[in-house]
Protein backbone atom coordinates (compact mmCIF):
# COMPACT_ATOMS: atom_id res chain seq x y z
CA UNK A 1 0.00 0.00 0.00
CA UNK A 2 1.11 3.66 -1.01
CA UNK A 3 1.78 6.31 1.49
CA UNK A 4 -0.80 8.31 -0.84
CA UNK A 5 -3.21 5.45 0.10
CA UNK A 6 -2.24 5.87 3.85
CA UNK A 7 -3.25 9.32 4.10
CA UNK A 8 -6.42 8.60 2.92
CA UNK A 9 -8.15 7.20 5.22
CA UNK A 10 -8.85 9.35 8.46
CA UNK A 11 -7.30 8.37 11.62
CA UNK A 12 -9.68 8.09 14.56
CA UNK A 13 -9.08 9.40 18.14
CA UNK A 14 -8.14 7.56 20.89
CA UNK A 15 -11.30 6.26 22.83
CA UNK A 16 -11.57 7.52 26.50
CA UNK A 17 -13.73 5.29 28.58
CA UNK A 18 -16.36 6.77 30.92
CA UNK A 19 -14.29 6.33 34.18
CA UNK A 20 -11.35 7.70 32.71
CA UNK A 21 -13.47 10.69 31.58
CA UNK A 22 -14.76 11.22 35.39
CA UNK A 23 -11.25 10.79 36.41
CA UNK A 24 -9.99 13.87 34.34
CA UNK A 25 -12.96 15.88 35.52
CA UNK A 26 -12.38 15.42 38.74
CA UNK A 27 -8.77 16.27 38.44
CA UNK A 28 -9.70 19.09 36.50
CA UNK A 29 -12.24 20.24 39.39
CA UNK A 30 -9.57 19.60 42.11
CA UNK A 31 -7.23 22.14 40.53
CA UNK A 32 -9.48 24.40 39.98
CA UNK A 33 -10.77 24.83 43.66
CA UNK A 34 -7.73 24.43 45.33
CA UNK A 35 -6.26 27.45 43.32
CA UNK A 36 -8.85 28.98 44.46
CA UNK A 37 -8.86 28.28 47.86
CA UNK A 38 -5.40 29.56 48.19
CA UNK A 39 -5.99 33.26 46.49
CA UNK A 40 -4.50 32.87 43.10
CA UNK A 41 -6.80 33.56 40.10
CA UNK A 42 -3.98 33.39 38.08
CA UNK A 43 -0.66 33.62 38.92
CA UNK A 44 0.07 32.14 42.44
CA UNK A 45 2.81 31.66 44.84
CA UNK A 46 4.84 29.00 43.31
CA UNK A 47 4.61 26.39 46.48
CA UNK A 48 1.09 26.08 46.52
CA UNK A 49 0.83 25.60 42.98
CA UNK A 50 3.85 23.27 43.25
CA UNK A 51 1.72 21.09 46.25
CA UNK A 52 -1.11 21.51 43.88
CA UNK A 53 0.16 19.56 40.73
CA UNK A 54 2.20 16.91 42.77
CA UNK A 55 -0.86 15.88 44.26
CA UNK A 56 -2.91 15.72 41.27
CA UNK A 57 0.21 13.35 39.49
CA UNK A 58 0.17 10.86 42.56
CA UNK A 59 -3.33 11.04 41.97
CA UNK A 60 -2.48 9.77 38.44
CA UNK A 61 -0.08 7.38 39.13
CA UNK A 62 -2.23 5.60 41.27
CA UNK A 63 -4.70 5.70 38.67
CA UNK A 64 -2.92 4.48 36.22
CA UNK A 65 -1.41 1.30 37.36
CA UNK A 66 -0.18 -0.01 33.72
CA UNK A 67 2.66 3.28 33.88
CA UNK A 68 3.61 3.54 37.07
CA UNK A 69 6.85 2.49 37.78
CA UNK A 70 8.06 4.79 34.73
CA UNK A 71 5.61 7.76 35.91
CA UNK A 72 6.71 7.45 39.32
CA UNK A 73 10.50 7.50 37.99
CA UNK A 74 9.55 11.00 36.05
CA UNK A 75 7.86 12.75 39.30
CA UNK A 76 11.03 11.28 41.56
CA UNK A 77 13.44 13.10 38.86
CA UNK A 78 11.13 16.41 38.87
CA UNK A 79 10.51 16.32 42.42
CA UNK A 80 14.80 16.19 42.88
CA UNK A 81 15.43 18.65 40.34
CA UNK A 82 12.62 21.26 41.76
CA UNK A 83 14.30 20.58 45.04
CA UNK A 84 17.75 21.54 43.88
CA UNK A 85 16.26 24.56 41.96
CA UNK A 86 14.96 25.66 45.77
CA UNK A 87 18.24 25.02 47.37
CA UNK A 88 19.91 26.97 44.90
CA UNK A 89 17.29 29.68 45.34
CA UNK A 90 18.30 29.71 49.40
CA UNK A 91 21.90 29.89 48.97
CA UNK A 92 21.73 32.96 46.28
CA UNK A 93 19.45 34.86 48.57
CA UNK A 94 21.83 34.27 51.26
CA UNK A 95 24.72 35.75 49.33
CA UNK A 96 23.03 38.64 48.13
CA UNK A 97 22.47 39.12 51.84
CA UNK A 98 26.03 38.60 52.91
CA UNK A 99 27.04 40.71 49.44
CA UNK A 100 24.39 44.15 50.85
CA UNK A 101 26.05 43.84 54.61
CA UNK A 102 29.75 43.77 52.91
CA UNK A 103 28.74 46.71 50.66
CA UNK A 104 27.54 48.42 53.70
CA UNK A 105 30.95 48.17 55.60
CA UNK A 106 32.67 50.76 54.64
CA UNK A 107 29.75 53.75 54.68
CA UNK A 108 29.49 52.19 58.46
CA UNK A 109 32.62 52.49 59.30
CA UNK A 110 32.81 56.54 58.09
CA UNK A 111 29.55 57.18 60.29
CA UNK A 112 31.52 55.42 63.22
CA UNK A 113 34.55 57.55 62.59
CA UNK A 114 32.65 60.65 62.61
CA UNK A 115 31.03 59.74 65.48
CA UNK A 116 34.09 59.31 67.45
CA UNK A 117 35.13 62.33 66.62
CA UNK A 118 31.82 64.08 67.67
CA UNK A 119 32.14 62.06 70.97
CA UNK A 120 35.58 62.94 71.80
CA UNK A 121 34.86 66.97 71.17
CA UNK A 122 31.74 66.54 73.37
CA UNK A 123 34.07 64.73 76.07
CA UNK A 124 36.61 67.70 75.81
CA UNK A 125 33.96 70.19 76.30
CA UNK A 126 32.47 68.68 79.30
CA UNK A 127 35.96 68.32 80.97
CA UNK A 128 36.68 71.97 80.16
CA UNK A 129 33.32 73.16 81.44
CA UNK A 130 33.84 70.03 84.72
CA UNK A 131 37.33 72.35 85.09
CA UNK A 132 35.87 75.56 85.04
CA UNK A 133 32.80 74.82 87.65
CA UNK A 134 34.85 73.17 90.07
CA UNK A 135 37.25 76.15 90.35
CA UNK A 136 33.59 78.21 91.08
CA UNK A 137 33.32 75.60 93.62
CA UNK A 138 36.30 75.71 95.26
CA UNK A 139 36.19 79.66 95.11
CA UNK A 140 32.63 79.36 97.06
CA UNK A 141 34.04 76.79 99.50
CA UNK A 142 37.01 79.04 100.42
CA UNK A 143 34.60 82.74 100.70
CA UNK A 144 32.36 80.16 102.59
CA UNK A 145 35.31 79.37 105.05
CA UNK A 146 36.46 82.60 105.43
CA UNK A 147 32.87 84.27 106.50
CA UNK A 148 32.46 80.97 109.06
CA UNK A 149 35.37 82.00 110.78
CA UNK A 150 34.67 85.57 110.80
CA UNK A 151 31.03 84.80 112.31
CA UNK A 152 32.67 82.45 114.84
CA UNK A 153 35.09 85.76 116.05
CA UNK A 154 32.09 87.79 116.78
CA UNK A 155 29.99 85.33 118.62
CA UNK A 156 29.14 85.22 121.86
CA UNK A 157 28.67 82.21 123.98
CA UNK A 158 24.65 83.68 125.36
CA UNK A 159 21.65 84.26 123.05
CA UNK A 160 20.24 87.01 122.41
CA UNK A 161 16.85 87.52 123.53
CA UNK A 162 16.79 90.99 121.80
CA UNK A 163 17.18 90.09 118.27
CA UNK A 164 14.55 90.96 116.36
CA UNK A 165 12.14 89.08 114.47
CA UNK A 166 12.80 87.49 110.83
CA UNK A 167 10.97 89.81 108.52
CA UNK A 168 9.86 92.12 110.24
CA UNK A 169 11.20 96.22 111.30
CA UNK A 170 12.07 97.49 114.73
CA UNK A 171 8.80 99.44 114.51
CA UNK A 172 5.95 96.48 113.52
CA UNK A 173 8.09 94.25 116.28
CA UNK A 174 6.43 96.82 118.59
CA UNK A 175 3.42 96.99 116.67
CA UNK A 176 0.23 94.41 118.47
CA UNK A 177 -1.83 95.10 115.14
CA UNK A 178 1.60 93.94 113.13
CA UNK A 179 2.57 91.02 115.35
CA UNK A 180 -1.12 90.02 115.20
CA UNK A 181 -1.00 90.19 111.44
CA UNK A 182 2.43 87.97 111.29
CA UNK A 183 0.90 85.71 113.70
CA UNK A 184 -1.85 84.89 111.52
CA UNK A 185 0.30 84.55 108.67
CA UNK A 186 2.90 81.88 110.41
CA UNK A 187 -1.01 79.77 111.53
CA UNK A 188 -1.83 80.32 108.14
CA UNK A 189 1.61 78.75 106.73
CA UNK A 190 1.57 76.35 109.76
CA UNK A 191 -1.68 74.44 108.49
CA UNK A 192 -0.97 74.83 104.75
CA UNK A 193 2.06 72.46 105.49
CA UNK A 194 0.41 70.23 107.47
CA UNK A 195 -2.07 70.10 104.72
CA UNK A 196 0.46 69.26 102.01
CA UNK A 197 1.86 66.71 104.13
CA UNK A 198 -1.80 64.62 103.93
CA UNK A 199 -2.08 65.17 100.44
CA UNK A 200 1.89 65.24 98.60
CA UNK A 201 2.81 62.35 101.12
CA UNK A 202 1.97 58.72 101.28
CA UNK A 203 3.10 55.88 103.18
CA UNK A 204 5.18 53.18 101.61
CA UNK A 205 2.34 50.48 102.24
CA UNK A 206 0.26 52.61 100.26
CA UNK A 207 1.98 53.19 97.52
CA UNK A 208 2.74 49.15 97.22
CA UNK A 209 -1.18 48.95 97.12
CA UNK A 210 -1.29 51.13 94.55
CA UNK A 211 1.19 49.33 92.37
CA UNK A 212 -0.57 46.52 92.89
CA UNK A 213 -3.98 47.58 91.57
CA UNK A 214 -2.23 49.33 88.58
CA UNK A 215 -0.80 45.53 87.30
CA UNK A 216 -5.05 44.68 88.07
CA UNK A 217 -6.10 47.22 86.24
CA UNK A 218 -3.52 46.89 83.12
CA UNK A 219 -4.20 42.91 83.15
CA UNK A 220 -7.82 44.33 82.99
CA UNK A 221 -7.14 46.21 79.87
CA UNK A 222 -5.02 43.88 78.00
CA UNK A 223 -8.29 41.44 78.18
CA UNK A 224 -10.20 44.15 77.33
CA UNK A 225 -8.36 45.42 74.12
CA UNK A 226 -8.04 41.58 73.32
CA UNK A 227 -11.75 41.17 73.46
CA UNK A 228 -12.19 44.52 71.23
CA UNK A 229 -10.40 42.73 68.67
CA UNK A 230 -12.33 39.73 68.95
CA UNK A 231 -15.79 41.91 68.06
CA UNK A 232 -14.27 44.25 65.57
CA UNK A 233 -13.39 40.98 63.91
CA UNK A 234 -17.16 39.70 64.03
CA UNK A 235 -18.16 43.14 63.15
CA UNK A 236 -16.50 43.10 60.16
CA UNK A 237 -17.98 39.59 59.40
CA UNK A 238 -21.45 40.67 59.96
CA UNK A 239 -20.78 44.16 58.45
CA UNK A 240 -20.00 41.74 54.76
CA UNK A 241 -22.84 39.92 55.61
CA UNK A 242 -25.23 42.87 55.69
CA UNK A 243 -23.75 44.46 52.42
CA UNK A 244 -24.02 41.10 51.09
CA UNK A 245 -27.33 40.65 52.44
CA UNK A 246 -28.78 44.41 50.83
CA UNK A 247 -27.19 43.85 47.68
CA UNK A 248 -29.61 40.90 47.32
CA UNK A 249 -32.47 42.52 48.85
CA UNK A 250 -31.94 45.31 46.35
CA UNK A 251 -31.72 43.07 43.13
CA UNK A 252 -34.67 41.24 41.82
CA UNK A 253 -33.84 38.07 44.02
CA UNK A 254 -34.27 35.57 41.05
CA UNK A 255 -31.35 33.28 42.58
CA UNK A 256 -31.04 32.11 46.20
CA UNK A 257 -28.96 34.34 49.39
CA UNK A 258 -26.00 31.65 49.20
CA UNK A 259 -25.90 31.37 45.24
CA UNK A 260 -25.61 35.24 45.37
CA UNK A 261 -23.07 34.71 47.84
CA UNK A 262 -21.06 32.84 46.28
CA UNK A 263 -21.48 35.01 42.68
CA UNK A 264 -19.89 38.03 45.07
CA UNK A 265 -17.38 36.01 45.72
CA UNK A 266 -15.98 35.28 42.00
CA UNK A 267 -16.07 38.55 40.94
CA UNK A 268 -14.25 40.10 43.79
CA UNK A 269 -10.78 41.60 42.88
CA UNK A 270 -7.90 40.45 44.54
CA UNK A 271 -6.79 41.47 47.70
CA UNK A 272 -5.32 40.63 50.89
CA UNK A 273 -4.82 37.17 52.14
CA UNK A 274 -5.74 36.30 55.86
CA UNK A 275 -2.06 36.11 57.15
CA UNK A 276 0.01 37.28 54.74
CA UNK A 277 1.23 40.33 53.52
CA UNK A 278 -0.50 42.75 51.32
CA UNK A 279 1.21 41.72 47.79
CA UNK A 280 1.05 45.43 47.10
CA UNK A 281 3.22 46.32 50.13
CA UNK A 282 5.08 43.67 49.53
CA UNK A 283 5.80 45.06 45.62
CA UNK A 284 6.61 48.47 47.09
CA UNK A 285 9.45 47.10 49.49
CA UNK A 286 11.26 45.13 46.59
CA UNK A 287 10.97 48.28 44.66
CA UNK A 288 12.26 50.59 47.24
CA UNK A 289 14.72 48.30 48.49
CA UNK A 290 16.43 47.63 45.26
CA UNK A 291 16.61 51.55 44.27
CA UNK A 292 20.11 52.16 44.94
CA UNK A 293 21.05 49.78 41.97
CA UNK A 294 19.12 51.93 39.59
CA UNK A 295 20.31 55.02 37.24
CA UNK A 296 17.39 57.46 38.71
CA UNK A 297 15.81 57.25 41.94
CA UNK A 298 12.16 56.23 42.23
CA UNK A 299 9.54 58.85 40.75
CA UNK A 300 7.33 60.67 42.61
CA UNK A 301 3.85 59.19 42.09
CA UNK A 302 5.68 55.99 42.97
CA UNK A 303 7.33 57.27 46.27
CA UNK A 304 3.61 58.94 46.93
CA UNK A 305 1.67 55.77 46.49
CA UNK A 306 4.43 53.42 48.55
CA UNK A 307 4.20 55.87 51.25
CA UNK A 308 0.36 55.66 51.63
CA UNK A 309 0.45 51.70 51.00
CA UNK A 310 3.10 51.44 54.07
CA UNK A 311 0.78 53.44 56.19
CA UNK A 312 -2.47 52.49 55.27
CA UNK A 313 -1.06 48.85 56.46
CA UNK A 314 0.54 50.27 59.57
CA UNK A 315 4.56 49.49 58.91
CA UNK A 316 5.68 52.89 59.85
CA UNK A 317 8.84 51.65 60.28
CA UNK A 318 8.97 50.74 56.28
CA UNK A 319 8.08 54.09 55.56
CA UNK A 320 11.44 55.35 58.19
CA UNK A 321 13.92 53.49 55.93
CA UNK A 322 12.53 53.87 53.08
CA UNK A 323 12.56 57.69 53.93
CA UNK A 324 16.17 57.95 55.43
CA UNK A 325 17.69 55.46 53.37
CA UNK A 326 16.37 54.72 50.13
CA UNK A 327 16.66 56.80 46.93
CA UNK A 328 13.51 58.03 46.39
CA UNK A 329 11.65 61.36 44.95
CA UNK A 330 9.98 62.86 47.22
CA UNK A 331 7.39 65.79 46.75
CA UNK A 332 5.05 67.94 49.19
CA UNK A 333 2.07 65.33 49.00
CA UNK A 334 4.27 63.36 49.88
CA UNK A 335 5.18 64.86 53.38
CA UNK A 336 1.82 65.90 53.91
CA UNK A 337 0.77 62.41 53.86
CA UNK A 338 2.99 61.37 57.00
CA UNK A 339 2.21 64.59 58.46
CA UNK A 340 -1.35 63.52 58.65
CA UNK A 341 -0.56 60.80 59.93
CA UNK A 342 1.21 61.82 62.70
CA UNK A 343 -1.89 63.84 63.98
CA UNK A 344 -3.88 60.58 63.84
CA UNK A 345 -1.11 58.16 65.28
CA UNK A 346 -0.36 60.78 68.44
CA UNK A 347 2.41 58.08 69.53
CA UNK A 348 4.57 58.15 66.46
CA UNK A 349 3.63 62.09 65.92
CA UNK A 350 7.10 63.76 66.71
CA UNK A 351 9.03 60.88 64.23
CA UNK A 352 5.66 61.78 61.60
CA UNK A 353 6.71 65.29 62.02
CA UNK A 354 10.87 64.42 61.41
CA UNK A 355 9.81 62.55 58.66
CA UNK A 356 7.83 65.04 56.70
CA UNK A 357 10.48 67.90 58.14
CA UNK A 358 13.12 66.07 56.17
CA UNK A 359 10.83 65.45 52.88
CA UNK A 360 9.91 69.59 52.86
CA UNK A 361 13.44 70.43 53.27
CA UNK A 362 14.61 68.25 50.45
CA UNK A 363 11.86 69.90 48.24
CA UNK A 364 12.67 73.34 49.13
CA UNK A 365 9.56 74.12 51.03
CA UNK A 366 10.88 75.90 53.92
CA UNK A 367 7.74 77.28 55.46
CA UNK A 368 6.70 73.90 55.99
CA UNK A 369 9.95 72.25 57.26
CA UNK A 370 10.11 75.25 59.86
CA UNK A 371 6.52 74.72 61.08
CA UNK A 372 7.58 70.69 61.47
CA UNK A 373 10.67 71.68 63.89
CA UNK A 374 8.58 74.24 65.88
CA UNK A 375 5.84 71.48 66.75
CA UNK A 376 8.29 69.38 67.39
CA UNK A 377 9.57 71.79 70.02
CA UNK A 378 12.87 72.16 68.50
CA UNK A 379 12.90 76.05 68.69
CA UNK A 380 16.53 76.38 68.88
CA UNK A 381 16.74 74.37 65.87
CA UNK A 382 14.17 76.53 64.18
CA UNK A 383 16.01 80.17 64.81
CA UNK A 384 19.05 78.28 63.31
CA UNK A 385 17.36 76.96 60.05
CA UNK A 386 15.35 81.25 59.86
CA UNK A 387 19.44 82.13 59.81
CA UNK A 388 20.49 79.91 57.40
CA UNK A 389 17.49 80.78 55.17
CA UNK A 390 17.00 84.07 53.91
CA UNK A 391 13.58 83.27 52.25
CA UNK A 392 11.10 83.91 54.95
CA UNK A 393 9.48 87.02 55.58
CA UNK A 394 7.74 88.73 58.37
CA UNK A 395 4.39 87.93 56.84
CA UNK A 396 5.70 84.18 57.05
CA UNK A 397 6.24 84.09 60.51
CA UNK A 398 3.30 85.90 61.30
CA UNK A 399 1.43 83.04 60.13
CA UNK A 400 3.55 80.56 61.68
CA UNK A 401 3.14 82.03 65.04
CA UNK A 402 -0.76 81.28 64.56
CA UNK A 403 -0.27 77.90 63.52
CA UNK A 404 1.99 77.10 66.21
CA UNK A 405 1.50 79.91 68.86
CA UNK A 406 4.04 78.84 71.06
CA UNK A 407 5.56 81.12 74.12
CA UNK A 408 9.40 80.31 73.64
CA UNK A 409 8.80 80.47 69.61
CA UNK A 410 7.51 83.90 70.12
CA UNK A 411 10.04 84.91 72.41
CA UNK A 412 12.97 83.33 70.02
CA UNK A 413 11.39 86.11 67.45
CA UNK A 414 11.39 88.73 69.73
CA UNK A 415 14.54 89.15 71.40
CA UNK A 416 17.80 89.79 69.99
CA UNK A 417 20.58 87.12 68.87
CA UNK A 418 24.18 87.86 68.50
CA UNK A 419 23.91 91.74 68.35
CA UNK A 420 21.59 91.27 65.35
CA UNK A 421 17.42 92.57 65.51
CA UNK A 422 14.74 90.56 66.06
CA UNK A 423 12.85 89.24 63.61
CA UNK A 424 9.73 90.32 64.68
CA UNK A 425 7.75 93.21 66.58
CA UNK A 426 6.41 92.02 69.73
CA UNK A 427 3.57 94.62 69.82
CA UNK A 428 3.09 93.58 66.06
CA UNK A 429 2.53 90.13 67.15
CA UNK A 430 0.36 91.11 70.43
CA UNK A 431 -2.06 93.12 67.58
CA UNK A 432 -2.34 90.49 64.90
CA UNK A 433 -3.27 87.66 67.44
CA UNK A 434 -6.07 90.28 68.79
CA UNK A 435 -7.13 90.93 65.16
CA UNK A 436 -7.42 86.75 64.39
CA UNK A 437 -9.19 86.18 67.68
CA UNK A 438 -6.34 84.61 69.20
CA UNK A 439 -6.90 86.75 72.52
CA UNK A 440 -6.43 84.29 74.77
CA UNK A 441 -2.52 83.93 73.53
CA UNK A 442 -2.04 87.85 73.56
CA UNK A 443 -3.15 88.28 77.19
CA UNK A 444 -0.76 85.38 78.19
CA UNK A 445 2.00 87.27 76.45
CA UNK A 446 1.13 90.85 78.32
CA UNK A 447 0.21 88.71 81.34
CA UNK A 448 4.43 88.07 80.90
CA UNK A 449 5.27 91.95 80.05
CA UNK A 450 3.42 93.00 82.67
CA UNK A 451 5.80 91.33 85.12
CA UNK A 452 8.83 92.84 84.29
CA UNK A 453 7.50 96.55 85.22
CA UNK A 454 8.18 99.62 83.60
CA UNK A 455 11.84 99.40 82.82
CA UNK A 456 11.49 95.88 80.79
CA UNK A 457 8.57 97.48 78.77
CA UNK A 458 10.65 100.66 78.18
CA UNK A 459 13.22 98.38 76.83
CA UNK A 460 10.86 96.43 74.97
CA UNK A 461 9.67 99.60 73.18
CA UNK A 462 13.10 101.24 72.58
CA UNK A 463 14.39 97.76 71.37
CA UNK A 464 11.77 97.52 68.93
CA UNK A 465 12.28 99.25 65.48
CA UNK A 466 8.99 97.59 64.04
CA UNK A 467 6.35 99.15 66.16
CA UNK A 468 5.59 103.19 64.90
CA UNK A 469 4.20 105.39 68.10
CA UNK A 470 0.53 104.68 66.84
CA UNK A 471 1.36 101.08 66.69
CA UNK A 472 2.50 101.66 69.94
CA UNK A 473 -0.96 104.06 70.99
CA UNK A 474 -2.96 100.68 69.93
CA UNK A 475 -1.45 98.74 71.96
CA UNK A 476 -1.81 100.92 74.91
CA UNK A 477 -5.51 100.64 73.99
CA UNK A 478 -5.47 96.90 74.13
CA UNK A 479 -4.05 96.30 77.05
CA UNK A 480 -6.48 99.24 78.38
CA UNK A 481 -9.22 97.04 77.11
CA UNK A 482 -8.08 93.93 78.85
CA UNK A 483 -7.70 94.82 82.00
CA UNK A 484 -3.71 95.78 81.93
CA UNK A 485 -4.48 99.22 83.13
CA UNK A 486 -0.74 99.64 84.69
CA UNK A 487 0.83 98.71 81.34
CA UNK A 488 -1.44 100.68 79.34
CA UNK A 489 -0.07 103.74 81.57
CA UNK A 490 3.15 102.39 81.26
CA UNK A 491 3.46 102.39 77.97
CA UNK A 492 1.76 105.44 77.28
CA UNK A 493 3.98 107.53 79.82
CA UNK A 494 7.05 105.66 78.08
CA UNK A 495 5.24 107.61 74.45
CA UNK A 496 4.85 110.86 75.69
CA UNK A 497 8.62 110.78 77.50
CA UNK A 498 9.80 110.58 73.59
CA UNK A 499 11.36 113.87 71.79
CA UNK A 500 8.79 115.27 69.29
CA UNK A 501 6.15 113.71 70.66
CA UNK A 502 2.66 115.78 72.24
CA UNK A 503 -0.59 115.76 74.23
CA UNK A 504 -3.24 116.74 72.29
CA UNK A 505 -6.39 117.24 74.51
CA UNK A 506 -9.91 117.77 73.42
CA UNK A 507 -10.05 121.60 73.44
CA UNK A 508 -6.55 121.02 71.08
CA UNK A 509 -8.96 119.24 68.83
CA UNK A 510 -11.46 121.90 68.34
CA UNK A 511 -9.22 124.23 66.68
CA UNK A 512 -8.61 123.77 63.26
CA UNK A 513 -4.54 123.37 62.62
CA UNK A 514 -4.69 125.19 58.97
CA UNK A 515 -6.93 128.03 60.31
CA UNK A 516 -4.44 130.81 59.33
CA UNK A 517 -4.04 129.78 56.04
CA UNK A 518 -7.27 130.88 54.95
CA UNK A 519 -7.18 134.34 56.77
Amino acid sequence: MSAQEIHKHAVLPPIISRSDKEFLESMQRYIITETESVGCNEKGPADEYYIIYRNVFDKVIEYVTAYKSILTSIKKEYDAFIETIKKSQRTAFCLHGKLKALAAEPTALVYHQRRTIQLKEKIRIIKNNSLKIQLQIDQVKQLRAEYDAKEVKYCTSTKDSAKPIPGMTLHESVSLDALSKYMKHLEDRYAEIKRSMTIKYIPAQKKAELDEEMIVLLKRRDVAENLNKELQFCYQRLQIVSDALTSWVKSDMSSSFQDFVGQIKKTKALGKIRGKPLPLLLFFEAIFSTSHAFRYPVDAYLTLEGIKCGLSEKRFDLVINWVTQEKLTFSEEAGDVISDYGEKDTFNKDKCLALAQIIYSKCGLHKKALLCLCKQGQIHGAMEYLQHCKDFTSDDLIQLITLCPQDELIQSLTKERNGKPPFLSFGLIVLHLFSVNMEEVGIKLLKEINKGGKDSVEHLMMSDSFCSLETWQDMADICSQSGFNKLSNDIMSILRCQPGVSEISEEDEKVNPMEHVFW
